[in-house]
């Protein structure tokens, strides 16, 4: 008897071998589990890219995220403007930079990452401009960077380099407020600032600036973009400011220690 009991405690599965097998349960189950819901997903980002949003879609984006501040029908409150007249244009420059939905009161909007698709903001434009027309979409000809250059550049040093410096790198303005860099502005967006004038922009109506010195003033801003500087490090595009603040430092600052080391040396 004691022996056939030694056999039969021999002959039993180990615990390690039973949680072994749960666990491979698991993985099996689980990995399965994520295939068929990343094949879903495929499958309904693939459904929602091909949809497009309607004006009504716009109107229920409109309603939940801007209405607080613009009102229902965009006659504005104390919060925000009226939205009327702004158009389509106006939204996309600042719901597509992230300024709109407004983070905090400010002395200007501030650009921060964009809470909509392309799609939703597409949507909310064509809602505003379907109640309050306003200013819209140029020919795509404008918006080539086909321009003529130069004469787009002496056009931006003319009337824009005061504030956004000749460079494109924006700058200081009063009151806490700043005209932003143009080095990743899309070309849509320049226009559009020029069209609307956003925040402290002057609005550049066709009696200003004609659609062509328009599309030249962009091919300027996109030659510079695509650009590197011809001098070398550009130090920021700031101007004196910078250079001046790097002479001081690094060659004043040169001088002094080689006048040390002479010094040091000589006794």
């Amino acid at each position: 008897m004691a022996r056939h009991t030694t056999r039969r405690k021999s002959g039993r599965r180990s615990p390690l071998a039973a949680a072994a097998l749960i666990g491979i349960g698991l993985l099996i189950t689980g990995g399965a589990y994520a295939g068929a819901s990343a094949a879903m997903a495929a499958t309904s980002d693939s459904s929602t890219s091909a949809s497009t949003l309607t004006v009504e879609d716009g109107q229920k984006l409109f309603q939940a995220n801007c209405a607080t501040c613009h009102g229902l029908d965009l006659q504005g409150t104390d919060s925000g403007p009226s939205l009327y007249g702004v158009g389509e244009l106006a939204v996309h420059f600042q719901v597509s930079t992230g300024r709109m939905p407004l983070q905090a009161q400010g002395p200007q909007a501030l650009q921060k990452p964009v809470q909509f698709t392309d799609e939703q903001t597409a949507a909310i434009a064509e809602y505003v401009q379907s109640v309050a027309p306003g200013p819209t979409y140029p020919d795509e000809e404008v918006l080539d960077g086909e321009g003529d250059v130069a004469n787009g550049a002496e056009l931006f040093r003319i009337n824009c380099a005061m504030c956004h410096n000749v460079a494109g790198a924006g700058g200081a303005l009063t009151e806490g407020k700043f005209a932003p860099n143009l080095h990743s502005t899309s070309a849509l967006n320049m226009y559009a600032a020029m069209v609307t004038g956003p925040q402290n922009m002057p609005v550049f109506n066709d009696m200003n600036l004609t659609d062509d010195e328009k599309r030249d003033v962009i091919s300027a801003l996109l030659y510079m973009q695509e650009t590197e500087s011809p001098g070398g490090f550009n130090l920021g595009s700031l101007g004196p400011v910078s250079e001046g603040l790097f002479i001081w430092i690094f060659g004043i600052g040169s001088l002094i220690a080689i006048t040390v080391w002479i010094t040091a040396k000589s006794n």
